[in-house]
């Protein structure tokens, strides 16, 4: 675990209520029956699926027992209502849905307890219940995210997915054999709403930003002459304004441990009205001696959140690349007018003891996740990667107690803010998997839960990593076939330059990093 110099915040309050009722066996007195052993802790089970916060309106917490048996039995007993019973010969238990649900509906911020039996060599084992409790907020009921083959820097096949999350229907909003098997990427809406979303395609004649908005689908070309093609968007709440930033990023790769690694050498921030179909920056976004990246807005849209770092040399070769470390920073912004205030530093990196990235603000303007770690700008491939909550209201912040030891980054909040996701890679160190954590309006976070199939087993040989999770209020109820004709069509909007700025070489690239060769970056001794 790295260093937190910053004073910790103790959560208040607890999760986990004891079941208060008791239920014996079928056939049985409340307790053991002759044949069953004594009680032998809790069982150990994949996904681990035990003492969690769930939503009332999630899909069915499938799961298999790690030992084997020759039986087992499943009794799931909700505070309020009849149980489920199940028989399982392979220890794999699916949980019928209608029964799930109905159980959920009728225990909103009550408790149920998981009785779990095994049979071995003709005698019954009974474990300790394992005991969830239902909060009474829901969950936005869709995650998009994109699956991509977790390689290096080459791909195939790629596609942008939408997950029903009180269901196991999974579909896809975009799939690149649509377009030619180019990228696609910064999938993004506004405050959670999938009909004003946007995307970005890059390489081949589909290259370019994707916008939903007032019903309709737009291809912009964002680069002018004063910026290349925007990245890492953030969606103002006004519905009219884009936050984007335009990264240099390069891949490269170290001899040992994680052979993958990216820099950024040069970014700022610029804005896309889309009424006007224009781009404006500012000074405060758009410093030559600072590089920018990751904007968020407020949720009243008065402020524009970012990261930033010290501009290193143009090319980046013979940086150490280690030292690079981002503020987080914030500047005021009038949507009416549209002027800037100054630029002001929230937490830096100093005080944060590594580097700040993706800010997101909670709905209720209360806390702010971010990701902390060790240097740069790009998480996904470092293992010192942790979730951190910034309580704006007292400027406290800690490392959340959902971290792991493995890359804990991207994380999306739910529209009522006592939900969040993020990518994990503590499953196998490689893989991006979601995991969902409730949050209390104190800022106490429960132990995270995966994201649940209907096959227990299914992560055991999925091998795409889920990338960008992204909660959404509905589905989005757009054709993929809709978006890939907009997509590979000829009219594209090219976006105007503020005549306010002046053009000149941008200092931003490629959204997904180019790959250079080994041994031209440098880690601190």
């Amino acid at each position: 675990m790295n260093r937190w110099p910053i004073r910790l915040l103790i959560c208040a309050g607890c999760f986990l209520f004891a079941h208060s009722g008791e239920c014996g066996e079928p056939g049985t007195e409340k307790g053991l029956s002759k044949e069953t052993a004594a009680p032998a802790g809790l069982p150990s089970i994949i996904p681990d699926y035990t003492d969690l916060v769930i939503p009332p309106n999630i899909a069915p917490l499938n799961f298999k027992l790690t030992e084997a048996a020759d039986e087992a039995s499943l009794r799931i007993v909700p505070d309020s209502g009849d149980p489920i019973d199940l028989k399982s010969g392979d220890g794999s238990f699916r949980i019928p849905i209608k029964a799930w649900k109905k159980m959920l509906a009728k225990n909103r911020g009550r408790s149920l307890a998981m009785r779990i039996r095994v049979k071995k060599e003709g005698r019954w084992r009974e474990f300790e219940p394992i005991i969830n409790r239902i909060s009474t907020e829901p969950i936005d009921p869709f995650l998009a995210y994109r699956l991509i083959n977790p390689a290096f820097s080459l791909w195939s096949s790629m596609g942008l997915y939408q997950r029903n999350l009180e269901t196991f229907e999974q579909k896809p909003i975009l799939i690149n054999r649509l377009t030619q098997h180019n990228c696609m990427n910064c999938h993004n809406f506004r405050n959670n709403d999938p009909d004003c979303m946007l995307m970005h395609l890059r390489s081949g004649p589909g290259s370019g930003t994707l916008i939903r908005w007032k019903g309709g689908i737009r291809k912009v070309n964002t680069a002018t002459g004063f910026n290349k093609a925007g990245s890492y968007p953030s969606w103002h709440p006004d519905g009219n304004i884009i936050a984007f930033s335009a990264n240099s990023l390069t891949m490269f790769f170290h001899a040992c441990g994680e052979s993958r690694d990216v820099l950024d050498s040069g970014s700022d921030l610029v804005l896309y009205l889309i009424d006007k179909n224009t781009i404006t920056a500012d000074p405060g976004i758009a410093d030559p001696n600072r590089m920018e990246t990751f904007p968020c807005w407020s949720p009243d849209g008065r402020q524009l959140y970012f990261c930033a770092a010290d501009q290193i040399n143009d090319s980046g070769k013979g940086v150490v690349y280690s030292n690079i470390h981002y503020d987080l920073m914030r500047i005021a912004y009038d949507a009416a007018t549209g002027s800037w205030g100054k630029p002001e530093t929230v937490l830096a990196s100093k005080q944060a003891g590594g580097s700040i990235t993706i800010p997101r603000v909670s709905p209720d303007g209360r806390f702010l996740l971010f990701t902390l770690a060790d240097y740069g700008n790009f998480p996904v491939y470092l293992k010192s990667a942790d979730l951190v909550l910034l309580d704006l209201k007292t400027g406290k912040a800690r490392r959340l107690e959902c971290n792991s030891g493995q890359t804990d980054s991207f994380h999306s909040w739910s529209s009522n803010g006592r939900w969040f996701v993020f990518s994990s890679k503590r499953l196998d160190g490689l893989c991006a998997r979601p995991f969902f954590s409730y949050i209390t309006r104190d800022g106490a976070v429960s132990k995270p839960f995966l994201l649940p199939q209907e096959d227990p087993g299914f992560y055991e040989t999925f091998l795409k990593t889920y990338n960008v999770p992204e909660l959404v209020r509905g589905p989005i109820e757009v054709n993929p076939r809709t978006w890939a004709r907009t997509a590979m069509g000829k009219d594209v909007l090219q976006a105007v330059l503020d005549p306010r700025l002046k053009s000149g070489e941008s200092r931003g690239g490629a959204e997904e990093p180019k790959t250079e060769s080994p041994d031209l970056y440098r880690r601190a001794p």
